[in-house]
């Protein structure tokens, strides 16, 4: 969980090519809300919060410094699917865009090469076309 959190993160920051297994877009949420959840935790009880909703000022850090990333993985979670990374604006839609958009998040991604590059399940690309010409 914690390599697939780093690969996202440091790695892949801004890509937004290519493609994402579902186990590195759900190991990235889990350990995202994970953090978010303990960085809840570390405002409330330290008083670091403000205005009207008592929003957690390290929450907000690190929520900004995680959107740009969390954003591209998504993109690339939906390449996958051999979709649009635009596709990831249906969410503006009210409920039924947030759970069209987890439908697809779980689907299983393409097999082989699709429009947005090679399939990052299968490691023996480079040992299928030995001989081949």
């Amino acid at each position: 969980m914690i390599e697939s959190y780093k690969k996202v993160v440091f790695e892949n920051y801004a890509n937004f090519k290519g493609r994402a297994r579902r186990e590195e877009f759900w190991f990235y949420s889990l350990a995202g809300l994970i953090i978010s959840i303990v960085l809840m935790i570390i405002d409330q009880v330290s008083g670091l919060t403000f205005g009207v909703a008592k929003t957690g000022i390290l929450g907000l850090i690190y929520g900004l410094a995680v959107f740009l990333p969390g954003f591209a993985v998504s993109v690339r979670r939906l390449h996958d699917i051999n979709k649009s990374g635009w596709l990831s604006l249906i969410i503006l839609i009210p409920l039924i865009g947030a759970i069209w958009l987890l439908v697809l998040f779980c689907k299983e991604g393409d097999q082989g090469r699709n429009g947005y590059g090679e399939d990052p399940k299968n490691i023996f690309d480079e040992m299928d076309e030995i001989g081949k010409e």
